[in-house]
């Protein structure tokens, strides 16, 4: 599964009967993330999504949880530093599922360095911008930070993307983006889902 330009994070409170149109246009990325989800409210989100988009040939990952991943049949695995060990994961998900995508969230080069070491496929790369999407996170980073991290795994830019900066982390090096308010929190998601495909390129 090719890694997509474009992530849309999704969780139990989102409208899933837009999926499927977000894919028809040209969103190939959905990132299942639940914190307050049980593991079976996950692992039924989860299916849902895969359900909605599976015959669009999009790429779903499952955030924080190899377990619930491979148990959805979804495509790969988002991990956090509280999360699974990375090289733990890589070889857990070598063993039963060869080619699971398995990502990383980092900060900086050194951890995209680290990431990739492990066995890492991509990195999940921010806060980029300011976002209220998710508390406690650290100041913004900077289109700058991307350009500096770039070169090492593929970077998928999070944290206050948009239709306006999208285009801007990509020239930076940035290989995609994942949005949350960029698509869910805009008067016509799929009309800021249509111009966020644009500007990806």
């Amino acid at each position: 599964m090719p890694l997509p330009r474009i992530f849309c994070l999704v969780s139990s409170s989102e409208d899933l009967a837009l999926l499927p149109a977000f894919a028809e246009l040209g969103v190939a990325g959905f990132q299942v993330r639940d914190k307050a989800a049980t593991t079976r409210e996950l692992l039924a989100l989860t299916a849902a999504v895969i359900e909605r988009v599976g015959t669009y040939d999009a790429c779903v990952v499952v955030d924080d949880r190899l377990d619930v991943a491979l148990a959805a049949g979804a495509h790969g695995v988002h991990l956090g530093a509280s999360d699974l060990p990375l090289a733990e994961a890589r070889r857990m998900a070598d063993a039963v599922a060869p080619g699971l995508l398995v990502g990383a969230t980092c900060r900086d080069r050194a951890a995209v360095e680290a990431a990739a070491a492990a066995g890492a496929d991509y990195a999940g790369f921010g806060p980029v911008f300011a976002t209220s999407s998710k508390a406690g996170l650290p100041d913004p980073l900077g289109v700058s930070a991307v350009a500096d991290a770039a070169g090492v795994l593929p970077l998928i830019a999070i944290g206050g993307i948009s239709t306006t900066s999208a285009g801007a982390v990509r020239a930076a090096g940035a290989h995609g983006v994942a949005v949350i308010g960029g698509l869910w929190r805009q008067p016509d998601p799929l009309q800021a889902a249509k111009e966020l495909v644009e500007a990806v390129g």
